[in-house]
């Protein structure tokens, strides 16, 4: 993006000493003139600090004295000194009628006015700037976007989005500087950047607080394996909590300016980062990464070429065999020809926010939000409004996987004078929601026997798209897993470790009102004979034995099953509940598993290694008393020959 006044100060000491040289300066007192043209000489020489103080002297013998305010204006504009280039602006300009000849002074006092949020004197001035008839392209172009971002800012502003943010407690915000923050799925742990100072000793790293007694405790450290005396910042973490994902700059490994970089944890240990390479890596600037729920997909800002804009937001997935994608641009709608930055992918993978300052805003780098259609398409941006964008940069925006709370960052002065970042925490306005709403199931996984912890496998599939949506590890040392469940979707959740019986189990989100967390333990059963398990997500029309479409994912898991245990014999039995003749229902169950069993050497399962049985209404695991429990008694099992 276009920054003017570092554009029109790329030859600050030329353009200062030639606007010094115009051609005569208009002045009721030659005195003044005088001293303005010493002023001339001085800055000719380079001596600007002599310069101003003769402008200033022919201010005091001519206060209306314009061009010698901008005189000032230019001078302290090649000094860098931007409230004294504002404040003789003004008063030049103010002086006198519209010159073309001073459009660049009017692009100047726009930008100037735009910075402070006073959007009606920054479209007027950059109105004149383009009535001087530029030659300048960008200028011109830059000029016209601003002024359609004040048309934009002064609408917004007349409606603006009803959200009270509240700065997180002292205990919580004890750096000068913290942001990115992000929380686990769970909402227990929140992590974030911080750093002491502005001093280049003073180096970033990654704290964790969790919440405890409905509170936030004071932040600590993420790792010693993890923070150094290197920058540790811009990090992202897994819904479960056991991935992370940082920014870290000019390390030994390094691959460019700032690589990213990943760890897991085990227990409560953080493994050793590793450089994530020279497939997600450049030699540009890679940084601000926001990880899917499951860790599995990764976005991130990078200067990389290729791009469509300066910063741009690229994707990598993870692969099957542990390896990342090479990353692909985000592409349009979402990059711009300016800057897009910070993203952060929702848990239910069907919103991202972001921030640009490429697309219509209110000006400098606004936060906006995409949804995702069912066919992998991005909306256009939309804009999320005053207050929460403003003239200023905004920074990154996180919300939570139940869409309830928010948390960002925002920039302040001290009384003192001195720049803050600060955390705070909101109440999510609904039409900041993401367009999918969110829960978790957690819990742990056992072993069935021993009940000891155990490291598992757990998938989580659409059942009608026969797709994966997520797979996470359980940990280890404590068995906890975390998953993310989003309306909308039948699941079905795998629980899997070699030389077990692998868990299925169902989610129907479809119709579910309700979006509460899921507690689930899960015990999974060595494979030796007579253990046996349910098959959760095996589905059949009422009194039909042919198996619906939905029944796919499950079956091609008992195949894969099957397969990675060739020297093992199954049973295949069906059950119904008690509804209908004891005839009819032995005959229903016989063919249910038949189905299944038929299913299973179609796929070249050996015939001699299956076998199915009904047994009807004869075994029921519940009374059959309620609807409930007559649907768990309907069922398929396997059993271990």
């Amino acid at each position: 993006m276009l920054k003017p006044l570092l554009l029109l100060t790329l030859l600050t000491f030329g353009i200062a000493t030639s606007c010094l040289a115009q051609g005569k300066s208009a002045s009721n007192s030659r005195k003044a003139i005088t001293l303005y043209y010493k002023a001339e000489e001085a800055a000719q020489a380079r001596d600007f600090n002599k310069a101003l103080a003769y402008l200033d002297e022919a201010i005091e013998r001519d206060p209306k004295y314009a061009d010698a305010y901008l005189k000032i204006a230019h001078l302290h504009r090649a000094m860098g000194n931007k409230p004294e280039v504002f404040e003789n602006l003004q008063k030049g300009l103010s002086l006198k009628p519209f010159n073309a000849g001073l459009m660049n002074s009017y692009f100047d006092l726009a930008d100037l006015y735009f910075e402070r949020g006073d959007y009606e004197n920054a479209r007027k001035n950059f109105e004149y700037f383009l009535r001087g008839k530029p030659r300048n392209g960008r200028m011109t172009d830059f000029a016209r976007q601003q002024i359609q971002s004040a048309d934009f800012a002064a609408e917004a502003m007349k409606k603006p989005v009803n959200f009270n943010p509240v700065r997180l407690p002292n205990n919580v915000n004890r750096f000068e500087l913290q942001y990115f923050p992000s929380t686990t799925a769970d909402q227990r742990h929140l992590i974030f950047t911080a750093r002491a100072g502005h001093r280049p000793d003073q180096d970033e790293n990654i704290f964790v607080s969790q919440f405890r007694d409905n509170q936030w405790s004071p932040p600590s450290s993420i790792s010693p394996a993890i923070n150094t005396t290197a920058n540790e910042g811009a990090a992202t973490i897994s819904g479960d909590g056991k991935t992370i994902v940082f920014t870290s700059c000019n390390r030994s490994d390094s691959q460019g300016d700032c690589d990213l970089y990943i760890s897991f944890r085990s227990g409560d240990e953080w493994s050793k980062p590793k450089n994530m390479g020279s497939v997600v890596n450049s030699k540009a600037w890679d940084s601000q990464p926001s990880l899917s729920a499951d860790g599995r997909t990764l976005y991130f800002t990078s200067t990389r070429p290729g791009g469509i804009g300066k910063e741009d937001i690229w994707v990598t997935r993870l692969n099957e065999d542990g390896s990342w994608q090479k990353p692909e641009n985000m592409g349009e709608p979402v990059n711009s020809k300016g800057r897009d930055m910070a993203p952060f992918i929702h848990v239910s993978g069907s919103t991202l926010y972001f921030v640009s300052d490429g697309h219509l805003g209110m000006g400098g780098l606004d936060v906006f939000m995409t949804t995702q259609d069912n066919k992998s398409k991005w909306s256009a941006p939309e804009n999320m409004g005053y207050p929460l964008n403003t003239h200023a940069d905004e920074g990154s925006l996180f919300i939570t996987a139940d869409n309830k709370k928010g948390y960002y960052s925002r920039q302040e002065m001290t009384e003192a004078g001195a720049s803050t970042i600060q955390l705070y925490e909101l109440d999510v306005p609904e039409n900041w929601r993401s367009k999918v709403k969110s829960t978790y199931a957690q819990g742990r996984v056992y072993h069935a026997d021993t009940k000891k912890p155990i490291a598992a496998v757990v998938q989580l599939y659409d059942v009608n798209a026969d797709s994966l949506v997520q797979q996470v590890n359980s940990d280890k040392v404590s068995g906890e897993y975390t998953i993310v469940l989003s309306e909308g979707r039948q699941y079905g959740l795998y629980v899997s470790a070699p030389g077990f019986l692998m868990n299925s189990l169902h989610f129907d989100y479809i119709s579910r009102k309700s979006l509460d967390p899921v507690a689930l333990d899960v015990y999974l059963k060595p494979i030796k004979a007579g253990a046996a398990i349910v098959l959760n997500n095996l589905f059949f029309d009422t009194g039909q034995y042919k198996l619906e479409r939905e029944s796919k994912t499950e079956l091609d898991k008992l195949i894969t099953f099957m397969q990675q245990n060739p020297s093992i014999r199954i049973e295949i039995s069906g059950h119904t509940d008690d509804i209908g003749s004891d005839a009819d229902n032995k005959i229903l169950s016989e063919r249910r598993a038949r189905s299944v069993a038929d299913y299973l050497r179609s796929n070249k399962v050996p015939k001699d290694r299956i076998t199915s049985v009904g047994h009807g209404e004869s075994k029921p695991v519940k009374p059959n008393t309620s609807d409930e429990n007559r649907s768990q008694n309907r069922r398929i099992e396997m059993r271990v020959l």
